[in-house]
């Protein structure tokens, strides 16, 4: 590239001194920096600028014109407990062994499925992978911008298919340059993929009680012990569906529990699983719905838990055994005999009904 075509891909007057420069290779390197600017012309861009640089460096600045100095006004001494402030970090010079700026901390996306009971009172997650970084040489893009136009389609970006006898040929994208009609090349330091791979890593996170499918947890590689992660860490949590708990939005949960019909005819006890565990319930078999309050999911993140919500579905088995049938003869005995005791006045009053109704029938 010459210094005439350097100048102008930064923007310059051709004689611009080296302060200028490198003024404006910063600014243009941070508008187009990939890791900034995600425009599928950003990586282009960036090479251009460094190679821009590159050929005014090697050309040499120009020097830039003296000012007449001008006249100090006397220092007045420091105090003698006082000492001068420290003077400010130098910036970074594009002269530096590398010509661009320090990329940003990277972020590794990693997904986390967890069951509902790890996601209701939180749980501790140990993950493990190996990191990728991307490549210096092509800014991960996988290639290298040279100059002129592509070979294959002569900077057009697409190319003709034939039709039939050559005729109404369609255009199609050319596979050289991916439609931009630029002269790439690919990068032999990674091999075309754009990144490196860095070694494994092995982080100990902590999930909150509360995160729901979709939540997104940022996790500062700062934070963790060095040589633990290569960067920072974007965990996304995804539930499981559980096989007898509903999640509702409000954090209430429902279960559906079955239970014995004889059970559940006497008000005995059950057992009903929750998140902390199994809980006695005293049934009521004029109930078929219970409310276990503070036992379901959290509301908020770290917030309060909602409300178990479990509908009792009595079973009944479907063919009697005999020691069964003997029981549910002497019940229904018990019941229906008229001289004995009538647990259920409501019964009572429906058998007398019932027997006035067949006594007034008469005979026809």
């Amino acid at each position: 590239m010459g210094t005439d075509n350097a100048y102008a891909e930064l923007g310059l007057a051709p004689g611009a001194s080296e302060p200028e420069v490198k003024a404006a290779w910063r600014r243009l390197v941070s508008q187009w920096h990939p890791d900034r600017n995600p425009s599928a012309a950003a990586v282009g861009r960036m090479q251009r600028l460094n190679r821009a640089f590159e050929a005014l460096r090697q050309a040499g600045f120009p020097s830039a014109p003296r000012s007449a100095p001008r006249a100090r006004p006397p220092r007045e001494p420091d105090p003698p407990a006082q000492r001068p402030a420290p003077a400010p970090p130098p910036e970074a010079d594009p002269d530096s062994q590398s010509a661009e700026p320090a990329p940003p901390p990277r972020t590794l996306h990693r997904k986390v499925r967890l069951s509902l009971e790890e996601a209701a009172l939180g749980c501790t997650k140990v993950l493990r992978g190996k990191g990728s970084s991307v490549c210096a040489a092509c800014t991960g893009a996988g290639w290298l911008a040279r100059d002129g136009a592509c070979v294959a389609c002569d900077g057009a970006g697409e190319l003709r298919q034939s039709g039939w006898f050559g005729l109404f040929g369609s255009p199609i994208r050319c596979a050289a340059c991916d439609g931009t009609g630029a002269n790439r090349q690919p990068c032999n330091t990674c091999d075309g993929s754009g990144k490196h791979e860095t070694s494994g890593y092995r982080v100990t996170v902590r999930l909150p009680p509360g995160v729901r499918t979709g939540d997104e947890l940022h996790v500062d590689g700062r934070r963790m012990r060095p040589g633990q992660s290569p960067g920072d860490l974007l965990i996304r949590v995804e539930v499981a569906a559980h096989a007898f708990f509903k999640l509702q939005d409000d954090g209430t949960v429902r279960c559906e529990l079955p239970v014995s019909g004889f059970a559940w005819m006497a008000n005995r006890s059950v057992q009903v699983p929750t998140f902390s565990g199994l809980q006695n319930l005293a049934l009521n078999r004029d109930l078929l719905d219970y409310r276990l309050a503070g036992q379901g999911f959290p509301v908020e993140r770290r917030g309060a838990r909602g409300d178990l919500l479990v509908h009792i579905v009595p079973r009944f088995p479907d063919r009697l055994s005999t020691d069964q049938q003997i029981l549910i003869d002497q019940l229904v005995a018990t019941s229906t005999n008229p001289d004995g005791p009538a647990p259920d006045p409501a019964l009572a009053a429906w058998q007398q009904t019932l027997r006035d109704w067949v006594s007034g029938l008469g005979p026809r």
